[in-house]
């Protein structure tokens, strides 16, 4: 529990998708320190003891339960937020799924997966994959969000300008990120919180976990932001860089395709030379390989790279 927090947003103060008629679960002045009680992704659907089998009983209308909504003392329309991400407790606890009709190769693999995971809260050691792949861990919060301008009941899973389904892992412990204001108090709620993930989160699903989130919220007046902007602590690949990367690349005219492709090539690379089930080597990726592009100038085809670090293996 956090001792020096100035509010604390229980589990159960909750809710799904975005909706500036929603009630604040509080009004906090600039500059308040706040724990939240963030659930897992499947709001708690999920438990060690789940399996496969828990998957055809999960509500998809019912994911990514967000804390809040929390009105801040003099936000107002053209004010960025400022939230500074002080850091978790993690529970030690978490899930990855692959879920039918859901992710990047979503018509590769139209059969459900589950993977449970447990891995230390404290000094969050790299957590065990099947026998032999352990994965880095660094909590982070995917949603982060302001309520949209937008009247109406709006899809928690798509982005937006004022943030939500971000999935940025990089939005870790001591990073400060910034959100357009688009309506009084600003409305803002946090939860997804994860264990680890890669970017790009290629199965949708990276390491689910419930966890408290401690963040401080404060304003910068008239802003004028028009998307989400954020500053890390220090550097963010360290972790993951001591032994390097396998690599393979998608090359074509189409961004989402070359995505694919990449993300192709590195199921069969890891399935074939650690002799995994293809499905378990896309969960796997989907929780500590990076989607990058490195290459959109020459035309007609572009470079999508998805690193994959050696040290989860060696």
């Amino acid at each position: 529990m956090c001792t020096n927090c100035d509010h604390t947003i229980h589990r159960h103060q909750h809710h799904f998708g975005w909706n500036n008629a929603f009630e604040p679960v509080a009004r906090v002045a600039p500059g308040s320190t706040i724990e939240f009680e963030c659930l897992d992704a499947s709001g708690g659907h999920y438990t060690p003891q789940s399996t496969v089998e828990d998957m055809k009983t999960a509500d998809f209308d019912r994911i990514n339960p967000v804390n809040g909504p929390i009105h801040v003392e003099g936000a107002e329309p053209g004010d960025a937020l400022k939230i500074t991400i002080e850091g978790f407790q993690p529970s030690g606890f978490g899930w990855t799924a692959n879920i039918p009709g859901f992710g990047l190769l979503a018509e590769d693999f139209p059969d459900p997966a589950l993977h449970i995971w447990k891995y230390d809260p404290s000094g969050l050691e790299p957590a065990l994959f099947g026998k032999n792949a352990r994965v880095p861990l660094k909590p982070f919060a995917g949603t982060l969000g302001c309520a949209p301008a937008a009247p109406g009941h709006h899809s928690i899973v798509p982005p937006r300008n004022v943030g939500g389904n971000l999935d940025i892992r990089d939005l870790s412990a001591g990073t400060v990120l910034y959100l357009p204001v688009e309506i009084a108090g600003a409305l803002f709620s946090v939860g997804d919180t994860h264990a680890a993930q890669g970017d790009g989160e290629v199965c949708g699903t990276a390491i689910e976990s419930p966890m408290n989130a401690v963040l401080t919220l404060d304003l910068v007046k008239d802003a004028r932001l028009k998307m989400p902007r954020f500053t890390t602590p220090g550097p963010v690949t360290r972790h993951l860089d001591a032994k390097g990367y396998e690599v393979t690349t998608g090359v074509g005219p189409d961004l989402m395709t070359g995505a694919k492709e990449a993300v192709r090539q590195m199921v069969d690379l890891l399935a074939g030379r650690y002799q995994m089930d293809p499905v378990e080597a896309y969960m796997l990726a989907s929780t500590c390989a990076d989607l990058r592009i490195s290459e959109i100038v020459d035309a007609p085809n572009w470079v999508v790279s998805f690193y994959f670090p050696r040290c989860v293996f060696e």
